[in-house]
């Protein structure tokens, strides 16, 4: 038996099972004029770091509609990490999550490392990484609720992306069956194991939580990996279900899901929405380095309490 959603909302949530009626209305505006591809969601811009008016309206717009929005500047190859430290500064981004692997800066520099502690992790190679949403490991009160990405240099051939907006795959499970959604918000339906260091201790305890859970806000949060190594799911038919429906629509021809490559001085700004990258192959004048900024907070002017 699955418990019942805990009711975590702190103001009426359309992403509660006990508002239904909240939730039509907000689904049916959320669909209206939804973009149908991922050139609508590109945003053309000069200077990240010299955002202006205009500019930001235009991509706030597409992050209140599709929780992000890809920009094309013309800073090319320009390495500096300002780009795309003020574009999330202009989005109200202060609390970042600068990981062990970081940059001094709080940036990740994504390329491909062939020596140290980084070549052991899939990030740092040039494999696929299958669908997922940022920081599903993180402690429940640690969460990345914005995502950021910015194009240094692609790589000669491969590293497409896939993206799709959380909420969207909220909507399409409830549609399909409320109690997929009831399983997904189960504070046990996702835990990661403990991970030990190479001495024996503990770096990090065993995280359970949910796959769906609703913010203080009343926005939605999303914490998935399609993975199964490494991970625990809830051994439930429902849950199995659910799960199984959401790989479905992730690897269908959904309209839904944007795939494409970005290129130099290009970039996304989202409220960690689910994604994916294809493998690449870089050559001698082409080394894919992506900058990544993860941030506990989300972006600002993009709650349902903004719309």
């Amino acid at each position: 038996m699955i418990a019942t959603q805990p009711q975590l909302d702190a103001v009426p949530s359309p992403f509660s099972l006990d508002n239904n009626d909240l939730y039509q209305r907000w689904r049916d505006q959320k669909l209206k004029d939804y973009p149908e591809k991922l050139g609508d969601i590109l945003v053309e811009i000069d200077d990240p770091r010299k955002l202006t008016e205009s500019e930001h309206a235009a991509l706030l717009r597409s992050c209140r509609k599709a929780n992000m929005v890809i920009y094309a500047g013309k800073t090319g190859t320009d390495p500096d990490p300002e780009i795309p430290l003020s574009l999330g500064r202009r989005f109200g981004l202060q609390d970042m999550n600068k990981n062990w692997l970081a940059d001094e800066t709080g940036l990740t520099s994504l390329t491909v490392r062939d020596e140290g502690v980084r070549q052991h992790y899939i990030p740092y190679t040039n494999k696929a990484i299958n669908w997922h949403t940022d920081g599903y490991y993180n402690l429940a009160s640690r969460q990345i609720h914005a995502l950021n990405l910015h194009v240094v240099q692609q790589a000669a051939t491969g590293g497409e992306n896939a993206l799709m907006d959380h909420e969207i795959a909220y909507i399409l499970l409830r549609e399909k069956n409320p109690d997929y959604i009831r399983a997904l918000m189960s504070p046990h339906t996702l835990t990661i194991p403990p991970r030990i260091d190479e001495g024996g201790t503990v770096a990090r305890g065993e995280e359970p939580g949910p796959v769906f859970s609703i913010m203080p806000s009343g926005d939605l949060h999303m914490r998935y990996t399609i993975r199964v190594n490494n991970v625990i799911w809830a051994d439930d038919p429902l849950t199995r279900e659910a799960l199984a429906h959401l790989q479905e629509i992730l690897h269908s021809d959904s309209p839904y899901v944007y795939r494409g490559r970005l290129e130099a001085g290009m970039g996304l700004v989202s409220n960690n929405v689910l994604h994916d990258r294809a493998a690449f192959t870089d050559d001698a004048t082409h080394k894919r380095h992506y900058y990544r900024a993860r941030y506990f907070d989300r972006l600002a002017g993009t709650s349902i309490l903004d719309m």
